[in-house]
C-alpha cells in the first residue's frame, strides 16, 4: 500500500484469525506490560483462547464485540477491537452503554501512516451505531498521541487490573 492510498477500514471475518492473532502478538508476544506472555506455554495459552474467542466474535455470536481491520485476509496491517458493555449510569454515559476499545495494532512495518487513525474511526463508528455514549481505550504512552487526536482525554483515574486465579492461590 502507498503512502498516498485511503486504506479502506472493514469488519473482520473469519479469514482474518490468524492475521488478527499474528497483530495481537505485538502486544502480547513480546515488550514487558503486565498482560505480555513471560514464557512460550503462555504465549500459546492466549493464541488458543484468543483463536477461540475470535470465532465466536466473528460467526456472529457476541454482539457486543465488533473487530475492525485495514488490510486483506492474508495481509492485514491494522486492526481495532470495540466492546460495548452495559455499565451504571455517569452523568456522561445516562445510558451505561459505554464502549472499550482494546487491542489496537498496527503493523511495526505500516506504521506512522494514519492506519491506526483509520481503524479507531471504523471502531468509534461501529461503537456510535451500537448506542455507547463514551468510549473508553487503555493506552501506552507511545499510543497517547493517536488517541488524543481522535478527542480523548485523560480521565484522571488510574486504571488497576488483579488476576482472581493468582489472588486466590496467593491466598492459600
Amino acid at each position: 500500500m502507498s503512502s498516498q492510498e485511503k486504506p479502506q477500514p472493514r469488519s473482520a471475518d473469519m479469514g482474518d484469525i490468524e492475521e488478527l492473532v499474528r497483530l495481537r502478538g505485538c502486544l502480547l508476544s513480546s515488550g514487558g506490560g503486565a498482560h505480555t506472555a513471560r514464557t512460550p506455554e503462555e504465549d500459546d495459552l492466549w493464541k488458543r483462547a484468543y483463536r477461540a474467542w475470535l470465532g465466536r466474535v466473528l460467526a456472529g455470536d457476541e454482539e457486543a464485540v465488533h473487530v475492525s481491520v485495514v488490510g486483506g485476509a492474508h495481509a492485514l496491517v491494522a486492526c481495532a477491537v470495540a466492546v460495548v458493555d452495559q455499565r451504571a449510569p455517569t452523568v456522561r454515559c445516562p445510558s451505561g452503554r459505554s464502549g472499550w476499545v482494546q487491542t489496537v495494532v498496527v503493523d511495526p512495518a505500516s506504521r506512522h501512516r494514519g492506519l491506526g487513525a483509520h481503524v479507531m474511526e471504523h471502531a468509534l463508528g461501529w461503537l456510535r451505531a451500537a448506542g455507547a455514549e463514551a468510549v473508553v481505550v487503555q493506552t501506552a504512552e507511545a499510543g497517547s498521541p493517536l488517541y488524543r487526536g481522535l478527542g480523548f482525554q485523560p480521565s484522571g483515574e488510574e486504571l488497576l487490573s488483579l488476576s482472581l486465579e493468582a489472588s486466590d492461590s496467593s491466598r492459600s
